[in-house]
């Protein structure tokens, strides 16, 4: 089932196209990656998902029926990259106060506020203030007080900014537990490293469109450039040539190996063994997130430049 649907959204500020036609689906009880680089229209599109900006065009259809954002966003949690705390309030208060705002009951929000303090190492906060905390602090604060009305749909938007590894390791932990109990999060972040690690499904937009779509390994695959690593158990005495691959990177004794068109891996393997060299280690190479982020998002670039050379 999906949790929430975009069709065909497009935001418009005075002549620049910050969303422009961007439709995609988020199934219910995943982890899903919202990337770009800045520009891009990821904050936009965000605030349309939570009722901060209308659409021009298009719909935002929630758990199954058109977004209402009067009635529906309880069902949403967001933890903007901009923090939205105040400064002079005592945290203990601050977060009480925001759980009542999403519909918890005093005697549920404290309960609640204490669960998760706990679970946080927090418990010594409640009278302290937000200008007192340091930015991870107030990282672990604003994730609390995102996810304290256990919402459907979880929206963290750079959640790992200012943390340490330890306290970014406990955030990971909790993520993976929110999604397991089923809440869905759209995780939006400009580390490819994270997103490859956390998220099941990525959408990837670049001046105002969607150019990638689909799930994390698929799309490795999809990008392949089949490149494979060799480890011998020695370096060999002869010159690697065959006509099924060409060598790309020697390493004394590790290869790495691009097969060439019409030939499988198992042709490389073949040639290895019919030399007598004892092969390792051999895996296939996929590209990391972050190198088909800037190939795409290059590629994105120069598309559009004609067209914009032409409007000017």
């Amino acid at each position: 089932m999906n949790i929430l649907e975009l069709h065909h959204l497009k935001k418009y500020f005075a002549t620049q196209k910050a969303v422009d036609d961007i439709s995609f689906e988020i199934r219910q009880g995943g982890i899903f990656g919202l990337l770009g680089p800045n520009g891009a229209g990821k904050t936009t599109l965000l605030r349309m998902i939570t009722g901060i900006f209308f659409p021009d065009e298009g719909e935002v259809i929630l758990d199954g029926k058109r977004f209402n954002p009067l009635t529906d966003i309880i069902k949403i949690g967001y933890m903007p990259e901009e923090r939205g705390l105040y400064k002079k309030m005592k945290i203990g208060d601050q977060v009480l106060y925001l759980a009542r705002l999403k519909g918890l009951s005093r005697n549920d929000a404290i309960q609640k506020i204490k669960y998760w303090f706990e679970k946080l190492e927090m418990q010594s906060w409640w009278n302290k203030k937000v200008e007192d905390l340091s930015k991870g602090m107030s990282q672990k604060l604003q994730f609390v007080t995102t996810v304290l009305h256990e919402p459907k749909l979880v929206i963290l938007d750079e959640p790992f900014s200012g943390l340490d590894p330890l306290n970014a390791n406990l955030i990971k932990d909790e993520i993976y537990g929110l999604a397991q109990k089923g809440s869905t999060i759209i995780f939006s972040t400009h580390r490819m490293e994270q997103v490859e690690e956390i998220c099941d499904h990525i959408v990837l937009v670049n001046l105002g469109k969607k150019i990638l779509d689909g799930p994390v390994q698929a799309i490795k695959h999809e990008f392949k450039e089949h490149k494979f690593s060799v480890q011998l158990n020695s370096i060999p005495s002869i010159i690697l040539e065959s006509p099924a691959f060409h060598v790309a990177e020697e390493r004394a004794n590790k290869f790495i190996v691009r097969i060439n068109d019409g030939y499988k891996s198992n042709d490389v393997l073949k040639y290895f063994i019919e030399k007598d060299l004892n092969v390792e280690g051999f895996n296939e190479i996929l590209p990391s997130l972050n190198e088909i982020f800037i190939t795409l998002v290059e590629g994105s670039k120069a598309a559009a430049r004609p067209f914009q050379e032409m409007e000017a």
